[in-house]
C-alpha cells in the first residue's frame, strides 16, 4: 500500500524529502514531474513513474545537489498551494 501524502490539508504541508518514492512524489505531487525533468532526475519512463527514491535517481545521475532539487521541488509544490488558496 502506498503512503498517501495530504498536501492540501490547512495549516499543513507535506514536503518532498530525498527518501521519499519517484511513485509517490509524481502520484501526489504532478506538478514536480517537469521541474525533475529539467533538473535531469528520470522520474518516468513511457509514462509511468520509475522506481526507486528521489536520492537513489539523484545519485546514479552523478549529481551532487540533491538538497537543492529537494528544496525546488518543494518550492513548486507550496508555489502550486499558495495559487489555490487564492483561488487563482
Amino acid at each position: 500500500m502506498k503512503k498517501q501524502y495530504n498536501s492540501t490539508k490547512k495549516g499543513y504541508t507535506m514536503k518532498i524529502t530525498a527518501n521519499m518514492l519517484i511513485e509517490d512524489i509524481v502520484e501526489q505531487f504532478p506538478e514536480t514531474i517537469r521541474p525533475m525533468q529539467e533538473m535531469g532526475v528520470q522520474c518516468m519512463v513511457c509514462g509511468e513513474p520509475v522506481w526507486g527514491t528521489l536520492e537513489e535517481k539523484v545519485k546514479e545521475k552523478g549529481m551532487d545537489n540533491l538538497e537543492e532539487i529537494v528544496q525546488r521541488l518543494n518550492d513548486v509544490v507550496k508555489n502550486k498551494e499558495h495559487v489555490t488558496e487564492k483561488g487563482i
